[in-house]
């Protein structure tokens, strides 16, 4: 083979199926060929020309899980050819800069965002650093890895760095591919889980993926809800309403934590009197490290937490996105390459 296929951005807005040329890897980077990509709302961002640091033509995708094919110089040898691997938002670190000198590889300052900066996982091959693969366990199917490599490990490493202690109250604001999955690891990790969300269509679903109360918010207000159980030690929203979520913040206990994992265009609004008057914290989550990545894999297994998928071929990858955008989809869609 001397190409392969790839669905790329030609132009903001338009997604068209090609073929290329295949790449050779160069230092420190590997060739994949690709199993499954899952598809992000942040997808949206390169495939509508919403960002700023995205040149066209650009392959989008950002929750990838492929077979190494062949590996450039300088790469570690537990990334061998053959061996299944993902990559996430974050496609590697550099281990240079100031945040890599200090451990926080997932804030890196120089690595690039796959899919927006760097080709991404709409195609049956791409190049990867390696510094951003993470192994995945064989007993974890592509299809069924693809999403927890940004869905998973953003709830994931949220409620890890929330804080919260085993019988906590733990509110998830937002119930599709992001938040089906946080109430899943909450409910897991042995909190009080109160799913927040619109309509009686998710009610069902809700309930069997782990929440103990159901807060419709077309029939009550769920900060007074919140308030009557207690309150919230913490929130995770999900949702890119900076409405809504700013008005949930009402429903914290003293000293709770606000934790965003879906990242608005407008900014949230909190009085500071009601920061002071009950320390209470608002914090960003930035998915993760491949090794944090690896880990929620592992507790995803141990736990038998799994995304909710639907699967389309890579050439349809135009309708799976207009589906997932629409909100057609529960809870994740997975393109597939075989």
């Amino acid at each position: 083979m001397a190409t392969y296929k790839a669905m790329q951005i030609t132009s903001p807005g338009t997604l068209e199926l090609v073929e290329r040329v295949i790449p050779e890897p160069g230092k420190g980077e590997v060739l994949l060929s690709i199993e499954a990509c899952g598809i992000c709302g942040a997808d949206a961002g390169a495939i509508e020309g919403l960002e700023q640091n995205t040149t066209y033509p650009r392959v989008p995708g950002h929750e990838v899980v492929g077979k190494i094919v062949s590996r450039g110089s300088g790469v570690p040898s537990y990334l061998a050819v053959g061996q299944r691997v993902g990559v996430g938002r974050l496609g590697g670190h550099c281990n240079e800069c100031d945040q890599c000198r200090q451990g926080r590889f997932n804030l890196c300052m120089n690595q690039p965002a796959v899919g927006s900066s760097h080709d991404g996982g709409y195609a049956e091959m791409m190049i990867a650093r390696a510094t951003g693969l993470v192994v995945i366990p064989e007993a974890l199917t592509s299809e069924a890895a693809a999403p927890l490599l940004c869905a998973g490990i953003a709830t994931f490493n949220a409620l890890i760095k929330s804080g919260a202690r085993p019988g906590d109250t733990i509110a998830i604001q937002g119930i599709g591919g992001l938040g089906h999955l946080a109430l899943q690891y909450a409910k897991k990790m042995g909190f009080r889980v109160v799913a927040v969300g619109r309509g009686d269509d998710i009610a069902q679903d809700v309930k069997e993926l782990g929440a103990h109360v159901y807060l419709d918010t077309s029939k009550v207000n769920a900060v007074e809800e919140l308030k009557k159980m207690g309150r919230a030690q913490v929130i995770i929203t999900t949702i890119t309403d900076s409405a809504a979520a700013s008005e949930l913040i009402k429903a914290l206990a003293p000293r709770g934590k606000f934790m965003v994992v879906g990242a608005g265009k407008d900014p949230l609004t909190i009085a500071p009197g009601q920061m002071v008057g009950h320390e209470i914290a608002i914090e960003g989550a930035i998915t993760g490290t491949p090794y944090e990545v690896e880990k929620t894999l592992d507790f995803s297994l141990l736990t038998d937490v799994r995304a909710r998928v639907e699967t389309m071929p890579l050439e349809k990858a135009n309708e799976a996105y207009q589906r997932v955008m629409s909100g057609d989809v529960k809870f994740r869609m997975v393109l597939t390459m075989r």
